[in-house]
């Protein structure tokens, strides 16, 4: 956007989402909403109703400094410091991943589980929470559920801390940094839920800049084979969870098979993949037999 851009609504998002097409900036109209409805204290959808509304000189810089952020590589999300998950608006930064639609079929999948909630008080483990964003949904959505977060990184747990917190959930998530083989009694968890990092070591330079050069490296490399940190998890999960417990894991697309091995081989069966809304293997659950 120039010096002589346009003040109108209608007219920025237009050459907004020009400019960051022209910097190869993926879905450069949408981030040019989300741009403009964060400085307009508005839904995206809204600005449909203000296409004629002219913003001030002072919005415009703002607008300005947003547009060249996005087109540099950031995330408009960093960019915005917020971003949605299901119901939640949760403030997200640099100190954790962008919480992504592939991960609400996680958290989906744990909430339609019946078994699982025809306890009455079951203690679900999030692994590696990050903004906490599953955690917060599932609290949110399941009253009776206790809900224990694990993360290695403080700098993680301190923004998990602040969504946990904007979501009147202080005292029923809990936030903890340590392994989960550390701080929990064997045998004492009824479902492990993981979005843990399974990205190849050597994919993760070929990764948007977006991600490679913004979103923290710890949550997405998974080790030479993007497995490594999966592995943990579920062995973890085999001590900590109850004779008919659960574990639910997000998934890169091509690592169904090799999950489900993996559950297999630690003692789990009733092992399942369910794909995302892009017919891509997303979710492996299973249970550990009493």
């Amino acid at each position: 956007m120039s010096a002589q851009s346009p003040t109108k609504v209608v007219e920025i998002l237009a050459a907004s989402s020009e400019y960051l097409a022209q910097k190869g900036v993926e879905n450069p109209g949408l981030a040019s909403k989300l741009l403009l409805s964060r400085l307009l204290n508005c839904k995206h959808l809204e600005l449909n109703f203000k296409f004629n509304d002219e913003l001030s000189d002072k919005q415009l810089e703002a607008m300005r400094r947003g547009i060249k952020r996005v087109a540099s590589g950031e995330p408009v999300q960093y960019v915005i410091g917020e971003t949605g998950f299901r119901d939640e608006t949760l403030k997200v930064d640099e100190r954790a991943l962008i919480p992504r639609p592939e991960t609400e079929v996680l958290v989906e999948t744990v909430l339609n589980c019946e078994a699982l909630w025809q306890q009455e008080h079951p203690l679900i483990i999030d692994v590696g929470t990050g903004s906490g964003c599953i955690a917060i949904s599932i609290a949110q959505t399941r009253k009776q559920a206790r809900v224990v977060a694990f993360d290695i990184s403080a700098e993680a747990l301190e923004l998990a801390r602040t969504n946990v917190a904007s979501a009147g959930l202080d005292s029923r998530v809990t936030l903890v940094q340590a392994d989960v083989s550390d701080a929990l009694e064997p045998e004492s968890v009824d479902a492990v839920v993981s979005n843990a990092p399974y990205i190849p070591s050597a994919a993760i330079e070929t990764l948007e800049t977006q991600v490679k050069d913004h979103e923290p490296h710890v949550a997405l490399d998974g080790g030479v084979n993007g497995l490594d940190v999966i592995e943990g998890v579920v062995y973890d999960a085999a001590i900590v969870l109850r004779a008919g417990g659960f574990i639910f894991l997000e998934i890169g697309a091509d690592q169904g098979k090799a999950v489900s091995a993996l559950l297999s081989d630690a003692g789990f069966d009733q092992v399942s993949v369910k794909k995302d809304l892009a017919a891509r293997d997303r979710v492996v659950s299973a249970v550990l037999p009493a």
